[in-house]
């Protein structure tokens, strides 16, 4: 029975951390063709620079649909489980990602293409509006409470492995193909790979069991509330803001850090795009560690800590990042780039455990969905848009530091004035 037990709680978080890694990979490899291609495949009218923020915007869109996503798979996780709904979620964004390789260009069929382009990037951000705290959830409830920022950590590395794998599948074609045959089409091969990852992570999440919470929930209650975010906003605002300001904070310096750095390699620093992408490749590697090493630390010392060392080194880390000189030493780059995402890694560790002890079962999904993707639109999706608008205007990316600290002071405020919730019973919230 015992290795029956340990053998569930191990396919669960292997099932979690792959079934993250592909969605986010998928999201990341449009984020890297929105600032390296599409501007010359759907949008190759407008100036070089307006393009590169047309592309972007399209990548912004998925963000905006995102607490959509979270409604939806929120209050369906609620009502028919957890593992129901990352099913569902998993499965509508392979469709979408795969069906992106087989998209025209507007020198095929004009406007369309841009529209169709949008179109399946919001499918993206539906999708992952429901992945993102899903997986969270699901191990947060099934695994032991005394070591839950470490469990929870497992489903976080998704975000930074899936860089891992999208950086170096597009390194590999650039290399394999050369710089302009990826543009032209070799672009095409990363979305159209997805489909054998998702099929993989559908077969692995259909053999995952349902949270123990969420069953003790329909057993003691006979029934689900036919509301749960209606009754989230009722009586859980506050916690709910509490993940608000913490994950706009930790998405705005995420986005900063990654796609906005590709931006601010080439159009900037003048260095050839396989820097930023090498950069980010290592840099991912080493995130992956410390995500799971601050969520092990915040098990011994507390969430708290974790978070504030995680800001507040973040806009340190980010104000070196951004006052790097045109014609930086590549080495320089990957420093910076590895000291930005060892803080981001500390965040993301920490805060994870944090919001799923914020509320109660019944409207955990719900609650934690909504308030984590509204963050993502308010940081993470206008965050690359609005730096390199700066960048832009300014000629320089100091201006960006001043962005990053008004978006994450507010972040280190909340924390500051949040109890601390590590060892809490999320059965008794």
């Amino acid at each position: 029975m015992a290795q029956d037990g340990f053998g569930k709680r191990a396919r669960l978080l292997f099932a979690s951390a792959v079934g993250t890694i592909i969605e986010w990979y998928d999201f990341f490899v449009f984020a890297t063709c929105a600032v390296l291609v599409f501007d010359k495949a759907f949008f190759p009218t407008a100036d070089p620079a307006i393009g590169i923020l047309l592309g972007l915007s399209t990548f912004a869109i998925g963000f905006i649909a995102r607490p959509l996503g979270g409604i939806i798979f929120g209050v369906l996780g609620d009502r028919i489980g957890r593992k129901n709904a990352l099913v569902v979620s998993l499965a509508m964004m392979g469709g979408s990602t795969f069906a992106m390789g087989l998209l025209p260009t507007y020198a095929s069929v004009g406007v369309l293409a841009p529209a169709l382009l949008v179109l399946l990037r919001i499918f993206q951000g539906i999708a992952v509006g429901g992945e993102a705290t899903g997986a969270l959830l699901i191990v947060a409830e099934s695994m032991p409470g005394k070591q839950r920022g470490f469990w929870t950590s497992f489903p976080m590395i998704g975000g930074p492995a899936a860089n891992v794998l999208a950086a170096a599948t597009i390194s590999f074609l650039t290399l394999r193909f050369g710089e302009q045959a990826f543009v032209d089409w070799a672009w095409r091969l990363p979305f159209l790979f997805s489909i054998v990852l998702v099929v993989l992570g559908f077969w692995m999440r259909r053999k995952v069991e349902e949270s123990p919470a969420f069953i003790e929930l329909v057993e003691k209650r006979k029934s689900v509330p036919a509301a749960p975010l209606s009754e989230a906003f009722k009586h859980f605002s506050k916690p709910m803001g509490q993940v608000f300001l913490v994950k706009t904070a930790e998405n705005t310096l995420f986005y900063l850090f990654t796609t906005f750095f590709l931006v601010l390699t080439v159009q900037f620093l003048g260095l050839a795009r396989s820097v930023g992408v090498g950069a980010l490749f290592w840099g991912s590697i080493l995130e992956v560690v410390v995500i799971m090493a601050a969520a092990y630390a915040s098990d011994r010392f507390g969430r708290k800590p974790l978070m504030l060392l995680g800001l507040v080194g973040g806009l340190g880390a980010g104000a070196y990042l951004f006052s790097l000189p045109h014609g930086a030493d590549p080495q320089l780059v990957l420093q910076a780039t590895l000291l930005t995402l060892t803080f981001h890694g500390i965040i993301v560790g920490s805060m994870a455990p944090f919001f799923t002890e914020l509320f109660p079962t019944h409207v955990r999904y719900s609650a934690m969905s909504i308030s984590y993707q509204v963050a993502s639109v308010v940081g993470g999706s206008v965050a690359p848009l609005i730096a390199t608008l700066l960048l832009t205007a300014t000629g320089t990316p100091h201006a960006v530091i001043i962005y990053a600290a008004v978006m994450v002071i507010p972040g280190i405020i909340c924390v500051l004035l949040s109890k601390e919730t590590r060892g809490a019973d999320l059965t008794a919230i």
